[in-house]
């Protein structure tokens, strides 16, 4: 009940507008959220790096109304990638199609995200784009960018997809992203799908993670497991310690500002974690499905706010 409500209330236009308006919002918000701007996210992520923790960082956003407001947003991952590569920080990017143009002019947001792409792909180090699944009328059209951007010639293994374990028809799609050798961010799902689509059984969305989970991690592939149940954590130490699978062969994410504890003591224990940062103006969505995802967060919230 918690968790449809929470996906209700990120879809009140009128709600969110309030929200970030609000000091108390804003308040809220900083715990999830590393700022509004740029210098925020990079002040975050070298933090983030200090304790151990790669880092993805993510303007947040999402479904611009026009070209220029694209424009805008593949202007700022630009300036990710450039202040990522000059201060030498352990991250790479995380993008919405939706925000970079797709439900405006669809060639323009192939020709945005491929431009990120490239030059993820060209810069030294090399870095990494992973583009962010959305509500279900966007997961076909997201993989098959994800599968042309991939195919483009420089840029295998620069790009990756995102799949959601509570869609029924996650099995599939990550047999197809294996067979291109694409990779994959691991998560449960945070938006309102029909049930003839997606699981709505906690116990039926967390079995089929744990199955996707062991499929990603026999594929040789490097690839995120995006969760932060302990119950699950614990099993696919268990299972990598059974299978011989090294701990640098795959890493953990987990959300800035959830469960840091659990975050350091991975790194402590040897394996790979990264922390997905979001930052920007537009938090209200984002915090509203975090809440979707995990209701207990809502108790976490009060107590921090009291303080």
């Amino acid at each position: 009940m918690l968790r449809a409500l929470f996906i209700k209330l990120s879809e009140s236009r009128s709600l969110r507008a309030a929200a970030e308006r609000s000091a108390i919002g804003q308040r809220v918000s900083s715990r999830f959220v590393a700022g509004t701007q740029v210098e925020d996210a990079l002040r975050a992520t070298q933090a983030v790096n200090q304790l151990g923790s790669s880092v993805s960082i993510d303007n947040l956003g999402e479904n611009v109304t026009n070209a220029n407001e694209a424009r805008a947003s593949a202007q700022l991952y630009h300036q990710l990638l450039d202040e990522i590569a000059a201060r030498k920080l352990n991250a790479n990017i995380s993008l919405k199609l939706t925000h970079m143009g797709l439900d405006v002019d669809e060639e323009l947001a192939r020709v945005l995200v491929s431009g990120l792409v490239s030059k993820a792909a060209s810069t030294i180090p090399r870095n990494f784009v992973r583009v962010d699944m959305e509500g279900s009328p966007y997961t076909q059209r997201t993989l098959d960018f994800v599968y042309e951007l991939h195919r483009m010639p420089g840029n295998q293994g620069a790009v990756g997809a995102v799949i959601q374990s509570y869609m029924r028809r996650a099995e599939s799609d990550i047999a197809k992203l294996l067979a291109e050798g694409i990779r994959i961010r691991l998560c449960k799902g945070a938006y309102k799908e029909p049930e003839e689509i997606a699981f709505r059984k906690k116990s039926e969305v967390d079995a089929n993670y744990v199955k996707l989970m062991k499929v990603l991690m026999k594929s040789g592939i490097y690839h995120g497991l995006a969760t932060h149940d302990e119950g699950i954590i614990k099993e696919a130490k268990a299972f990598a310690s059974r299978e011989n699978i090294p701990r640098d062969a795959f890493e953990f994410q987990m959300l800035y500002g959830i469960r840091r504890d659990l975050q350091c003591s991975l790194v402590k224990q040897g394996w790979r974690m990264r922390v997905y940062i979001p930052f920007g103006t537009e938090w209200y969505p984002y915090l509203m499905r975090r809440l979707a995802e995990r209701p207990a967060n809502v108790l976490f919230i009060a107590k921090n706010l009291f303080r």
